[in-house]
């Protein structure tokens, strides 16, 4: 019973219930930028750039190769222009956090600004001193 009690604290723990959300909600912001990038951004660069889908662009290595018993060795093929699009949407996911971020420290700076100090009060040391001077008063 022990295993299943420490189990629940430390999967219903605020933090991890929050970390959950983030992730659910960065896995829908992904797939919002990856269709963004895919179906805004990359088809007028494609058309500047001949006409082509710009993730097709690709360098082959080695050619696809069929021997006579009809077994068939895949092309290698380095596929640079999906590793385009995929950097383009690492940059604008990247650009997108780094916007929130400084968001929200700039919020917590004017919120931290805002809030009035609080007075303090004397030092340990000048209430010590004041005891001490009191004591050589009496004495």
């Amino acid at each position: 019973m022990g295993m299943i009690k420490e189990f629940r604290e430390f999967a219903f723990k605020g933090n991890m219930v929050d970390m959950a959300v983030g992730i659910i909600i960065g896995a829908a912001f992904g797939g919002l930028v990856k269709s963004i990038v895919d179906k805004i951004i990359m088809p007028p660069l494609g058309l500047l750039m001949g006409n082509m889908d710009f993730s097709d662009y690709a360098y082959t290595l080695k050619e696809k190769v069929v021997d006579e018993a009809g077994k068939e060795t895949p092309a290698v093929v380095l596929q640079y222009g999906a590793f385009a699009t995929e950097l383009l949407n690492f940059v604008i996911i990247a650009f997108a956090v780094f916007i929130v971020v400084k968001s929200i420290n700039t919020a917590r700076k004017r919120f931290e600004e805002e809030k009035p100090e609080e007075p303090k009060g004397p030092s340990q040391e000048d209430l010590l001193t004041d005891i001490r001077d009191i004591l050589k008063a009496k004495a």
